[in-house]
C-alpha cells in the first residue's frame, strides 16, 4: 500500500499543490486547512506520516508538535522569518522542517529520507525487543531446587551492583545461563551481553580479540581493529574458562579491573572500559593461583562475588522441568508432539549426569530423533553412558591379590574424586572424613584431583 501523508497548510493553493505533487511521487496524500480537519482525520487514520505548517488560523501548530511527534514522523513548514520556532519544534521531536517557499525536489527527498529514519527506527526497536526477549528466554533458569533457589538470591543480590562476578561450575552445569541472568537483572541489561569463550581463541588471538589492535601491529593487521572490550561497552562482557588465559592476558585484565584501562595490541592510547566483566571456570583457581598456573591478584579481582553453580546431580528435582524444557523448545522441526513416559523421567532422574544440562539437553533431542512418529519418548530412547548408568554407579575394588589397607583407600579414593570433579569437601563428606584427610590421601597416593 501507498504510505499516506498528512498535509496540514492553510494556504489551500500550497496545499493542492503538495497534495498533487505527492501523488505524482506514489504517495497518499490527504489535505487539511485547519487544525480542528486534521484532528478529525486522526482520529479515523492513521498517516505515515505529517507535513505541516507551523501557524494555523486555529491553533499553533508548535504546541503541539511533542503530541504529534510521539505517533507519527512530523515535518514542519515555515516562512524564513520562523527558523527559530523550527529548532524549538526539532527539539520537540519534529523530524524535520522546510522553508517557504517549498522545492518540490527538497520536499521530494526530505519526505523519503523522513519515511525511510522512521522505518529504520520501528525495526530497530523491533530488534531491541526481540533481542531483550531472546536474552530473557536464554537467562531463564529451569527448576525449583533449593540449590537452583540459592543461586537465584545470589544472582540478585549481586546483579544490581556494578561489581565483577567469578560463576564457579562443572562444565556443562549452566555458567552461563547464570552470567547472563546477571547481565538481565542489572542496569546494563538494555546493552550488550558479550560471551568470550577463552578455551576456542588462540593464545596469539586472544588479546588482539579481546583488546582490538591498531593497524601495523603484526603482520596482517591492515587496518585497525575494535575489541570485544569495546563491543561490549555499557554491557556485560562474560569470559568463559577464564582459567585458559596465558599470562600476558591475565596481566592485562587484571589492568582493566584495576584502572578501568586497556590498550589496544601495538596502540599507546589509554582506552576506557565501560563494562561489567563477568567470569566463569570449571577449574580451582585459588589451587592454581597457589601452585602459580593463575595470577593469585587476578584471581582476588574475579573472585570479588563467587557463585558456585550446583552439578545437575545434585539438583535431580529439576531434571523433570529441564527435560521437558527441551521438549518443547529444540530447534529443529518435528511433526509429532512429544511428551515423556513416567519411567523415562525416572531413568533420567536416576542418571548421574557427568556433563550435566549439557548432556540432558543433547540427550533429549537425541530421543526425540529416535522416537521418530511415536507421541511417547521412553526409556529404550536414551543413549545413557554404560560407565555411568545407574546400574553401574556402585563402587567396584577387584584386586588380583589381598590388598592393603592403602591400596584399598587409593583405589576407593580415586572413582570418588572422579565422580564429585575433584571436590574435596563432597568427598569427604561421603567418605566421612575431614576434608584435610582427604587432601592427605591425594598427597600420599599422588592422585590427580582433576
Amino acid at each position: 500500500m501507498k504510505p499516506t501523508i498528512l498535509v496540514i497548510e492553510d494556504d489551500t493553493t500550497l496545499n493542492q499543490l503538495i497534495c498533487q505533487h505527492l501523488r505524482t511521487l506514489d504517495y497518499q496524500a490527504e489535505g487539511a486547512t485547519r487544525w480542528q480537519d486534521a484532528q478529525r482525520y486522526l482520529q479515523q487514520h492513521e498517516p505515515a506520516m505529517i507535513l505541516s505548517d507551523a501557524r494555523l488560523p486555529d491553533a499553533d501548530s508548535l504546541e503541539h508538535v511533542g503530541t504529534l511527534a510521539e505517533s507519527y514522523p512530523l515535518v514542519i513548514l515555515t516562512a524564513f522569518g520562523s527558523v527559530r520556532d523550527a529548532v524549538e519544534s526539532i527539539k520537540a521531536g519534529a523530524a524535520d522542517y522546510l522553508l517557504k517557499p517549498v522545492s518540490l525536489d527538497t520536499l521530494a527527498l526530505t519526505i523519503q529520507r523522513v519515511l525511510e529514519t522512521a522505518a529504520l527506527r520501528r525495526d530497530h526497536q523491533f530488534c531491541k525487543y526481540q533481542l531483550r526477549r531472546s536474552n530473557r528466554d536464554k537467562s531463564s533458569l529451569v527448576g525449583e531446587s533449593g540449590a537452583l533457589n540459592r543461586v537465584r538470591e545470589l544472582i540478585e543480590a549481586v546483579a544490581p551492583n556494578d561489581i565483577t562476578v567469578l560463576v564457579q561450575g562443572e562444565s556443562g552445569s549452566g555458567k552461563e545461563l547464570v552470567a547472563r541472568a546477571v547481565h538481565t537483572h542489572s542496569h546494563r541489561a538494555k546493552h550488550n551481553f558479550v560471551a568470550v569463550d577463552c578455551c576456542t581463541l588462540q593464545e596469539n588471538l586472544f588479546e588482539s580479540e579481546l583488546f582490538g589492535h591498531e593497524k601495523g601491529a603484526f603482520t596482517g593487521a591492515d587496518r585497525q581493529k575494535k575489541g570485544l572490550i569495546e563491543g561490549a561497552e555499557g554491557g556485560t562482557l562474560f569470559l568463559d574458562e577464564i582459567g585458559e588465559i596465558n599470562g600476558s592476558g591475565q596481566a592485562k585484565l587484571l589492568r582493566i579491573l584495576e584502572t578501568g584501562h586497556y590498550r589496544r595490541l601495538g596502540g599507546t592510547k589509554d582506552l576506557t572500559a565501560n563494562v561489567r566483566i563477568v567470569a566463569a571456570t570449571n577449574r580451582d583457581l585459588e589451587a592454581m593461583s597457589r601452585e602459580g598456573g593463575f595470577r593469585a591478584d587476578l584471581y582476588f579481582r574475579l573472585n570479588a562475588f563467587s557463585i558456585q553453580v550446583p552439578p545437575l546431580r545434585e539438583r535431580r528435582e529439576d531434571i523433570p522441568a529441564l527435560a521437558n524444557h527441551f521438549l518443547r523448545n529444540h530447534n529443529f522441526s518435528t511433526r509429532v508432539d512429544k511428551t515423556l513416559s513416567a519411567s523415562a523421567i525416572r531413568a533420567l532422574v536416576a542418571y548421574d549426569w557427568t556433563g550435566n544440562i549439557r548432556e540432558l539437553k543433547n540427550m533429549v533431542e537425541r530421543a526425540i530423533i529416535l522416537s521418530g512418529e511415536r507421541s511417547q519418548i521412553r526409556p529404550e530412547h536414551f543413549t545413557f553412558s554404560r560407565s555411568n548408568t545407574p546400574q553401574e554407579a556402585a563402587v567396584n575394588l577387584c584386586f588380583d591379590h589381598d590388598p592393603s589397607l592403602e591400596e584399598l583407600e587409593a583405589c576407593y579414593l580415586t572413582p570418588q574424586l572422579k565422580k564429585y570433579s575433584g571436590r574435596r569437601a563432597k568427598v569427604a563428606e561421603v567418605m566421612g572424613i575431614s576434608e584435610r584427610s582427604v587432601y592427605r590421601m591425594i598427597k600420599r597416593y599422588g592422585l590427580d584431583e582433576s
